[in-house]
Parts: structure tokens; sequence; C-alpha cells
């Protein structure tokens, strides 16, 4: 795992139409925040998701090819049998989501919410967590304004990184309402 996550060199970017049907799957943004924390194998993603090993590994593959998982050496497993473990790379951070047509973008924002959806039914409903939903109303530069100080708030507590805290997942999400 690289010292600083995210990596501090990664620029913000538009993400390419290829890396929009990527992540247009709640399967892989689960995939990406399970291997955020340590290297996890296809097996052990296929058993933790309650997915098939193909399948897991047809989610891992194009995570792997798009750059958003990165492969690790080969290792050997409990049994001796050789296993490949996989890591976030971080390249999901600072992806601006610009729609190239046939609404992937919003693919993408319905996978990330389903894909927080699963982490907190896997939680259960005893686990701690804090909601808040509302509505803003303003003008373009007020919404820049926003957007600037949320992410540099979330970039400080990112820097933090507590190695014995709780691990938290978050979920940011600002839409224009129609009418």
């Amino acid at each position: 795992m690289p010292d600083q996550f995210p990596p501090p060199d990664l620029a913000a970017r538009n993400a390419t139409v290829e890396e929009l049907k990527a992540l247009a799957h709640p399967l892989r943004w689960r995939v990406l925040r399970l291997c955020l924390d340590r290297a996890w194998t296809n097996k052990e993603l296929s058993e933790r998701l309650g997915v098939a090993p193909a399948t897991a590994l047809r989610h891992v593959r194009a995570l792997v090819r798009t750059g958003f998982l990165a492969a690790e050496p080969v290792r050997s497993g409990t049994r001796g049998a050789l296993e490949r473990p996989y890591r976030a790379t971080g390249r999901t951070w600072r992806l601006g989501l610009v729609d190239e047509g046939a609404g992937l973008a919003q693919r993408v924002d319905l996978a990330l919410i389903a894909a927080h959806r699963a982490e907190a039914l896997e939680a259960g409903p005893d686990a701690g967590r804090e909601t808040a939903r509302g509505v803003l109303r303003l003008g373009p530069e007020s919404q820049a304004e926003l957007k600037e100080r949320l992410a540099a708030l979330l970039e400080e507590f990112v820097e933090r990184d507590e190695p014995g805290g709780e691990a938290l997942s978050y979920l940011w999400s600002l839409v224009a309402r129609p009418g």
C-alpha cells in the first residue's frame, strides 16, 4: 500500500469511457473498497462477496485492465497453491465522472449508491452510523465552494489514516433536483 492514500501524485482528471464502464457495477466498488485496506485474492473476494469465483474474476480483471486494481506478486496460499492478491491503486480518487454518453456517469453514481447500501446492510442494524440528507439552494459559485471545502475536509481526515481506527465507509453525493 502506498505510504499515503490516496497517493499525492494523483491529479484530478475525468474518467475515460472504459473507466466509466468499469466503475458502473456495484460489486466492483465493493472489491475496490476491500482491496484498499489489504490485498485480497480472487478466491477471498468471491467468498467475502458471496459470488462465484468466475464472477469475481471477471470484475477483478475489468478493474486491473483500467488500472483501478494492481496485481501483487504471486504467493503461496494456505494449502501451497499459488495465488495472486490484488490491491486498490487509488485511481478512483479525484476522478471526475463526466458522462460521455449512454448514461454511464449516472450508472456509476447508482453503482456507488448500491455498493454503499450493501456495506450498510453488511454492517448490520447495530452498527454505528451517521446519515444526513437535505436540500440546498446554491448558485454556481457557492456550489464550487461547497465542493472545494468538503474535498479539503475529507482529504484532511484521509491523511490522518489512524491505524487503530475503525474503518468507515462514506458517500458524498450532490445531485441537482429537477424543476
